[in-house]
């Protein structure tokens, strides 16, 4: 269970970042070892995250390590995914690893799946918080995750370059983002950018309704239509795209598939502040006895949520702004 451990001490703290990479999780990787050295930790960095921790693959860090890397993409640590550590065999080869070098505690940055693997660790009696980096902002018990800002500005420019073109061509784009179970970075680009439709795994929308959206839109007089499209929407963008030039609505159809690209580039000055704020709070939790956490934004401030909250849920999309793009993209 979360809470307060009254046990030692700790002296020595991992840090990993695991799952999706997510700009943002260098300066949080920053912000963990420079919180960490001022408050006389050892710290280790992970490299390669679970698949890294039940290896061994450990580096000490110092302030100096961390030096150059708050504007940097990706993360320094790199990234894995590791269906091994889901394993019992997994999480005691890990343990013993940490034991090894006298590792007390441990902050995990990453996405759902993450936070999970942190879990199964706690319930062995490791000291563990996580921080939330996920650019689809999927998980529960933080109104922002590190990386989604810098992804929606990613999108937002590529969006602004694709309406010039469709304008052009008189064409009705249809544009995948990343976003499995959670249509976020799909919404709030689309109410952003002033997509004509917005297709969501969390609303269902008929492959007509999209038809009939792009038809009235040239009807209008409309130059071009943007179709916003999750990666986790029901139907196959491809399949999609042709069931619209099928029905001949005006407007050539054209798919964009904006990809990993999403994921790549220079933080924005929010995530930046946000991930460092996260990060210090993560080392300040551990340091007052904290585990089986998550750092949270709630509305101002950063507070802890407990695994419990979290594990096995996914943030909610607000209804009202899907109801606002349909109504300002008359």
């Amino acid at each position: 269970m979360a809470g307060t451990m009254n046990e030692n001490k700790i002296q020595t703290i991992g840090v990993m970042t695991s799952g999706g990479d997510a700009p943002g999780m260098n300066s949080c990787v920053r912000a963990v070892v420079r919180t960490a050295v001022a408050n006389g930790l050892k710290v280790y960095g992970i490299l390669g995250a679970y698949e890294g921790l039940m290896h061994g693959n450990f580096q000490e860090m110092g302030v100096r390590d961390v030096g150059g890397i708050l504007q940097r993409g990706g993360t320094i640590l790199q990234t894995r995914r590791s269906l091994a550590f889901m394993e019992p065999a997994g999480q005691r080869e890990a343990i013993r690893q940490m034991n090894n070098i006298g590792m007390d505690a441990l902050v995990v940055i990453g996405g759902d799946g993450s936070i999970t693997g942190a879990s199964k660790l706690m319930e062995h009696g490791i000291r563990v918080v996580g921080v939330p980096g996920s650019i689809d902002n999927d998980i529960s018990g933080t109104d922002m995750c590190i990386g989604t800002d810098t992804a929606l500005n990613t999108i937002v420019d590529a969006l602004d370059k694709l309406r010039d073109t469709a304008s052009s061509h008189n064409r009705a784009f249809l544009v995948e983002t990343m976003g499995r179970k959670c249509g976020y970075l799909a919404l709030i680009a689309g109410l952003t950018c002033g997509a004509e439709m917005v297709l969501i795994p969390e609303i269902d929308q008929d492959t007509e309704d999209v038809i009939r959206a792009i038809g009235d839109a040239y009807l209008r007089g409309k130059t071009h239509a943007i179709i916003m499209v999750a990666e986790g929407y029901k139907t196959n963008i491809n399949e999609l795209a042709a069931k619209i030039e099928a029905a001949d609505v005006g407007f050539t159809t054209r798919v964009t598939i904006l990809g990993h690209i999403q994921r790549g580039g220079k933080p924005t000055a929010y995530d930046r502040w946000l991930a460092t704020r996260m990060g210090v709070r993560a080392v300040e939790y551990l340091v007052e006895g904290r585990t089986g956490v998550m750092t949270g934004l709630n509305g101002r401030d950063i507070v802890p949520v407990p695994f419990s909250e979290i594990i096995g849920t996914y943030r909610q999309i607000s209804p009202e702004y899907h109801a606002l793009a349909r109504m300002l993209a008359q």
